[in-house]
């Protein structure tokens, strides 16, 4: 049966050519082999009018097109001087169009940095993008106030964590995926059956089958595009490869080297883009069941080893953050550092709360698991408020649903345990971590390995989730919310992180058991990009970075810290009062919540956006939802597996299926990730590039293990030598573990209601994102200048060549280097002398060919022996994704590597 592959979009180079009555994108692959043409009108003042040449040009018969129309829009005939068409600009995609009182305006990604790479499929950061006006000067008809419309949309930065892929998903997880690729195909089912020039195989005239490929196309989950309205004017009118759909959150990944063998860890943030906003204008959820910063987490693990997205083996594990799923809010007008928390509408049948739920049983399946970490003590009712309703809540819709499926609900008061010198936090959260994933489990694109058979662990056999033969299906999720969902909530994700990626270690055969500890390589890389994680989304939804993050939770978190927790509740609390409500008047105009005319007051002219994202208070709702059969009808039939991923008629028509040949450029990912018609230099590659747990935290002395699995101690980290000596930060941190107190209450230095406090960085804003891999520098000079002179000295050379060089060498080391020396004077014709005679004598010289003849006219093969059979074995295998138990004696040669390589 043919199999399945990701289409690959066609245009991912695009060049905008100008005329005065037309533009003209022209589009290509990265090969530039194939090219596609829009021609859009710039005589329409106030419409959008786009022809989609259907035709895919060569590169010669485009070079010709553009000749012709060139010299079609000259002034005069034969006129060279002016061109009649002008290179406009060159760009990666296509974000959108948008209209706002003139004409329509396009926005293309002109800049594109790759930030990670998921099976050879690759995902871009956008750097930079260029707003272009389309219609010609001669027939626009201006605004006044159009100038401050474009002001407003280009307020949302899309150089600022926005991502995309030519052939991945963004908006799905990987479970989704590849259980798609997985998904039997028939010809009958086929809605976008590809011409016989389009398949065509040179085989197929002699007779040969022909070896077809299934190329799936699949709609992207609209919640999580940003840009999806930006596209709708153009969605059927141009051809798929046109559309670029982008997610808005986090992306990072990073390699850990576990003897030598590359390990992806890779983090993916969707956030999404209905009821999106800022922190106080954003509580709660509308009338849809969207609820306030929610983001989906994506943790993805994978053996870099093996490139293949079917071949290779692959883990993920996702979670969900968002707002109390209430109709509740703050009121900030009174400029009170902590708004009082009021409820708006009464929900006696937690309306609202089932059709979030629904939408969560939609996408994830069963259980769905609530980790509720807001407050339940206060002296005044704030937090407690929330818990109060939305306990109630879920009990309500608990008693519809089936037992085995309903909703699990653990409410935990972190910030009274954080208070607390008896209680640890993390070991708390860690029995929680461990709870959920044996509820949930997590997805693995393979079976067990035989190892778990030679090493069994008790704890994998109680693991939940759904056991296929290709592996494991995540069933269910955690959903963690405290009041902000950022400080709080991020260090209980990274907690369930942790236990899951140890899980996911094991699942992949690289630990001998699920379990992970504290100051490891592994766990400081991962620590790494939870925080760079939870930096940025509180940067998007509270205006700073995180205040209270995973040290300080472990109580090792340096003296200094506290100060500048005061400093960063401060930035947070301006951010809220001066400039959120620009920043959410620019999402709903990017998001087109809003959408400007002249029959209608102003964006800036609005007391309240509330009636733009609860459309029921505009207009009655034609279909009464019900409070009994309160989900949508089909998902308890497949529950606990999730319903978008069923093979039902539903989702069969979100797919369309392509007949292409196996060799077919749109499906070859090998070519689209190594580019080999391209001149590269290997020290620039993406893999070389990133963050490496051998680079960046394994020690660089001598004699320590090198797994990243081992616990190290502070001085030994190699991040200690980043902004200042290892020697002050393993004593500052020594005596910060020791004698730190707890973390100050929220009354005392808090002016959120999170009960967190931010650091204000010295660099820019957008600094929180792992832009660029973190790289090692040497101290600087004058710090030199300050250090001990007894700690300047260099090191012995026996610890650096591993010899004593004082010693004169052994007499068997000196006759063999006279032997070496004698073989290459042989390698030339030169007159024998009598005192080369007496070495001949004890020399036996063979030919170093392993050839039985050997010329230029005639080559023997070599014979094999069974090591090299057995090497070669070993190497075939690998490709295909099993790898072979390693011994004592690879742990050793990859120690010595690591000598090499990096001390």
């Amino acid at each position: 049966m043919p199999v399945n592959a990701a289409v690959i979009r066609g245009v991912q180079k695009l060049v905008l050519y100008e005329t005065r009555a037309r533009y003209f994108l022209v589009g290509s692959n990265n090969a530039q082999t194939k090219h596609r043409v829009l021609k859009i009108d710039r005589t329409e003042p106030r419409d959008l009018v786009i022809i989609d040449d259907k035709h895919v040009y060569s590169q010669q018969e485009v070079r010709e097109l553009l000749g012709r129309l060139d010299l079609g829009n000259r002034t005069k005939i034969g006129q060279k001087g002016s061109s009649g068409l002008s290179r406009a600009v060159s760009a990666h995609g296509i974000v959108g169009f948008v209209r706002f009182l003139e004409g329509y305006y396009i926005v293309l990604i002109t800049k594109r940095r790759r930030m990670a790479d998921i099976g050879g499929h690759s995902i871009y950061k956008i750097e930079d993008t260029n707003m272009i006006y389309i219609p010609n000067d001669s027939v626009r008809v201006t605004h006044p106030d159009e100038a401050r419309y474009v002001r407003i949309f280009q307020n949302v930065d899309l150089s600022s964590n926005f991502y995309f892929s030519y052939s991945y998903d963004l908006s799905h997880s990987l479970q989704y995926n590849m259980t798609l690729l997985q998904m039997p195909c028939d010809a009958s089912e086929e809605l976008n059956t590809s011409s016989r020039q389009d398949s065509f195989d040179i085989f197929e005239e002699e007779g040969l089958p022909t070896q077809v490929v299934y190329g799936l196309i699949n709609e992207p989950y609209a919640k999580y595009v940003w840009n999806v309205r930006l596209l709708e004017k153009v969605k059927d009118i141009v051809h798929p490869d046109w559309l670029l759909y982008i997610i808005h959150g986090f992306c990072g990944q990073s390699k850990l080297l576990i003897y030598g063998r590359p390990v992806h860890v890779t983090l993916i943030a969707r956030r999404s883009s209905r009821f999106a906003g800022t922190r106080f204008l954003k509580r709660g959820a509308n009338c849809e069941g969207d609820v306030a910063n929610e983001v989906e987490t994506e943790q993805i693990i994978h053996d870099a080893s093996v490139m293949s997205l079917m071949a290779g083996s692959f883990s993920s594990c996702v979670q969900v953050r968002g707002s109390v799923p209430l109709y509740w809010s703050q009121d900030i007008s009174t400029m009170m550092p902590k708004p009082p928390i009021r409820l708006d509408q009464a929900d006696p049948y937690a309306h609202v709360a089932a059709l979030h739920f629904d939408q969560m049983l939609q996408r994830f399946g069963s259980p769905i698991i609530i980790l509720n970490l807001v407050k339940k003590r206060e002296k005044r009712k704030h937090e407690k408020i929330l818990s109060e309703e939305f306990y109630p809540a879920i009990t309500n819709l608990n008693q519809f649903l089936p037992p085995e499926h309903g909703i699990e609900y653990i409410a935990w008061d972190m910030a009274r345990y954080t208070k607390s010198k008896l209680c640890n936090v993390l070991d708390r959260l860690s029995m929680i971590a461990e709870n959920v994933v044996k509820r949930t489990g997590f997805f693995v694109n393979r079976p067990d390995f035989y190892c778990h058979a030679l090493r069994p662990d008790e704890r994998w056999g109680d693991l939940g989730g759904k056991v296929t033969p290709n592996g494991r299906l995540q069933t269910g999720v955690l959903r963690t919310n405290c009041v902000d969902c950022l400080d709080r909530t991020n260090t209980a994700q990274f907690m369930v992180g942790k236990c899951a990626l140890a899980y996911q270690l094991y699942a992949l055969g690289m630990i001998d058991k699920p379990k992970l500890q504290f100051d490891t390589d592994c766990v400081r890389l991962f620590e790494e990009l939870y925080e760079d994680h939870g930096d940025t989304l509180s940067l998007q939804y509270g205006g700073s970075q995180l205040v209270h993050r995973v040290k300080t939770y472990r109580k090792i978190a340096p003296w200094t810290q506290h100060s500048k927790d005061i400093m960063q509740t401060l930035s947070r609390y301006y951010s809220n009062a001066f400039s959120d409500a620009d920043r959410q008047d620019a999402i709903n105009l990017f998001l087109q919540v809003f959408q400007p005319s002249e029959s209608k007051p102003h964006l800036w002219e609005l007391p309240t956006d509330f009636y733009l994202h609860h459309s029921d208070t505009m207009v009655l709702p034609q279909q009464q939802h019900s409070y009994t059969h309160w989900w949508t009808d089909g998902v308890l039939t497949f529950l606990p597996s999730p319903y978008d991923e069923a093979q039902c008629e539903k989702n069969r028509r979100k797919v369309s299926v392509k007949r292409v040949n196996r060799f077919e450029e749109s499906i070859d990912i090998y070519t689209e990730f190594f580019k080999p018609y391209e001149l590269t230099s290997f020290d620039d590659t993406f893999s070389i590039a990133m963050t490496n747990s051998a680079r960046e935290f394994m020690p660089k002395t001598l004699g320590l293990d090198p797994s990243p699995f081992t616990v190290r101690k502070p001085d030994e980290s190699a991040k200690s030598v980043l902004g200042k000596s290892s020697k002050e930060e393993a004593v500052l941190q020594r005596k910060t573990a020791a004698s730190a107190p707890p973390p100050p209450s929220e009354e005392q230095i808090s002016s959120s209601s999170e009960d967190d406090s931010e650091e204000e960085r010295e660099e820019d804003g957008t600094a929180s994102q792992r832009s660029t891999p973190v790289r090692l520098t040497e101290p600087s000079d004058s710090s030199r200048l300050h250090e001990d002179p007894s700690q300047q000295r260099l090191p012995p050379v026996r610890e650096t060549y591993g010899l004593n060089l004082l010693v004169n060498p052994p007499d068997e080391d000196i006759l063999i280097y006279h032997r070496f020396a004698h073989l290459g004077q042989n390698q030339h014709k030169v007159e024998r002398r009598d005192d080369m005679k007496k070495l001949d004598a004890g020399l036996s010289l063979a030919p170093v060919s392993l050839f039985p003849s050997d010329s230029i006219y005639e080559v023997s093969a070599p014979e094999v022996d069974v090591q090299s059979c057995a090497v070669f074995e070993c190497h075939v295998q690998t490709g295909r994704g099993w790898v072979r138990t390693l011994c004592h004696d690879d742990v050793l040669m990859y120690r010595e590597y690591i000598k090499n390589r990096y001390m």
